[in-house]
């Protein structure tokens, strides 16, 4: 069954995160096998959530792009060292490759061979020494087994082809040679008096009741080859342990966890067709090819609380998006097949999943429940927001009922947990919930935090300016912060000083200076948002 990731946004708020966990819950009740991830490190609002309602934290998502693990490149293709050239030649007719990767055994690559380099081995290599087992010997000469006293012989290879006196009188043997010789008793019975590694029988040839007691009284192997003696020279060649040819040491790899377009790049620079394909613990896990590249699957996502490709994770767009669950306008995000999308005008996207357990009849459990109920209070300022609907309201007092909570404790309970900023750094206030946005031309950065902590913040305005200046320099034209206090139903607002005229043009005000409070401005979504872009796109 494949696997599908939820996550919501990056800079993650409570509603991201419990839309996450909530609906990969639901989809697994139904069968299905999603894992909710993170896009960026959790606030203490969230945290306190989790916590509360003991919830493990999800795990991060760097990234969703395609990596050489999700190719369809030949798996599992690769051949020990001490495999015949045979055994190679044809596995690479049965896997249509011109390389294999040749490992040890514990399957750490040792070279790749390439049909070049077994065709050279007939041009420029000796075909008098021999290293290989008695199986690849047998394997190779399409023989059979006559006597076996040893595994592996590694000697040279000798022709008795020619008078058997001359023969005898002219060749020295040694214990390690391996003789191939045809129907020739006095070569056969003088290899055998020498006590040579192996006997090699040309022709179906077998020894007689005399010379088979002689071998095995001196303990020399025996094989019956189905070739003449010049296609057994040639064909004995082919049971060498491919080791014994290994020309490139060090071939280029690549690993499973690689991105298929940095592999793309880096393989039109290098010019190579075969690549070793390695995991974390350096095993071959077997070959890719350049025209595999071609061939992958998709990781699959599902979206929640949001449709922006700027607010996803990177590399969405190698991703297959399967389903997006709702509340913003819409963005610019395309599929290439139709899809599930849930879009409601809500104040949360909990409030769009609650329904959706509903509708499946999937029960909910208190923990839940309480996720659910703590990202409709938290989307919503305790329902306080002007983007809160009946909806909401109905989901928050049917989600209370599950997980026994008192709305109004809890929920103020939530955004204290949440909303101190001590011994938080400046950029990681402003980017503990920032979202992007493309109107046009124009880039638009919008933060927003909800605290009651603004006294403190003042002595620092400069740095929130300076650091928001910096923010937009070369990629945004507005960069804003909205410092949102729930007890004053309202929010101050610093931004970068190009945005000074857009932010009077878009709040109506003759004057803004940093640090202006703006009463009853508590919505991104619905308040702020939609006035900026308005002025943005009269300027574009």
């Amino acid at each position: 069954m494949r696997s599908t990731y939820v996550f919501g946004h990056r800079n993650p708020d409570t509603d991201s995160v419990c839309a996450a966990i909530t609906l990969s819950y639901l989809k697994n009740k139904r069968g299905e096998n999603t894992f909710p991830r993170v896009l960026g490190h959790i606030n203490k609002e969230t945290k306190f959530v989790l916590n509360y309602f003991g919830i493990k934290e999800p795990e991060y998502l760097n990234n969703v792009k395609v990596q050489l693990r999700n190719v369809h490149y030949n798996k599992g293709v690769m051949l020990d060292e001490y495999a015949s050239l045979k055994e190679v030649t044809h596995y690479m007719q049965e896997h249509h490759a011109t390389a294999i990767p040749i490992v040890d055994e514990r399957k750490h690559i040792k070279s790749l061979i390439t049909l070049k380099e077994i065709a050279m081995l007939f041009v420029e290599t000796s075909k008098e020494h021999l290293y290989t087992s008695y199986d690849n010997i047998v394997n190779a000469l399409n023989g059979k087994e006559i006597l076996k006293f040893h595994d592996e012989f590694d000697g040279t290879v000798i022709a008795g082809s020619y008078q058997s006196q001359t023969f005898i009188e002219t060749t020295k043997l040694q214990s390690s040679d391996i003789l191939i010789v045809g129907n020739r008793y006095k070569v056969i019975e003088h290899a055998l008096e020498e006590k040579i590694a192996l006997i090699v029988l040309t022709n179906n040839f077998t020894l007689d009741e005399t010379l088979l007691s002689l071998a095995k009284q001196n303990h020399v192997s025996v094989i019956s080859s189905n070739f003449d003696t010049y296609n057994t020279c040639n064909q004995i060649t082919l049971s060498n342990y491919v080791k014994t040819i290994l020309l490139n040491l060090s071939p280029s790899v690549v690993h499973e966890l690689d991105y298929l377009t940095d592999f793309i790049q880096e393989s039109s620079k290098k010019g190579f067709t075969n690549y070793p394909v390695l995991n974390k613990k350096n095993e071959c896990l077997g070959l890719i090819r350049v025209t595999d590249a071609a061939n992958y699957d998709k990781k699959h996502v599902i979206l929640v609380d949001h449709n922006n490709l700027e607010q996803s994770v990177p590399g969405i767009d190698e991703a297959s998006i399967v389903e997006i669950i709702d509340h913003h306008n819409l963005g610019a995000i395309g599929t290439n097949i139709p899809i599930n999308f849930r879009s409601m005008p809500v104040g949360c996207t909990c409030t769009i999943i609650y329904h959706l357990y509903e509708e499946n009849h999937i029960p909910i459990p208190k923990d839940m429940a309480g996720l659910m109920m703590s990202a409709i209070l938290s989307d919503t300022l305790i329902l306080k927001s002007p983007t809160t609907t009946d909806l909401d309201k109905q989901a928050v007092e049917n989600l209370a009922k599950i997980c026994n909570e008192n709305v109004e404790e809890f929920g103020y309970k939530m955004l204290k947990a949440g909303s101190s900023v001590e011994g938080m750094e400046v950029e990681d206030i402003i980017y503990q919930d920032f979202k992007s946005y493309k109107v046009g031309a124009s880039s638009l950065g919008i933060s927003q935090i909800v605290t009651m902590d603004f006294e403190r913040m003042k002595d620092h305005i400069d740095e929130f300016v300076d650091k928001l200046n910096n923010i937009a320099r070369g990629t945004y034209d507005t960069v804003t912060l909205f410092i949102t206090d729930v007890v004053k139903n309202g929010s101050y607002v610093l931004y970068n000083d190009a945005s000074k005229s857009i932010l009077e043009d878009s709040f109506d005000l003759t004057e803004i200076e940093e640090g202006t409070f703006l009463p009853k401005l508590v919505s991104r979504k619905k308040q702020i948002l939609p006035k900026i872009m308005e002025v943005l796109e009269r300027k574009n």
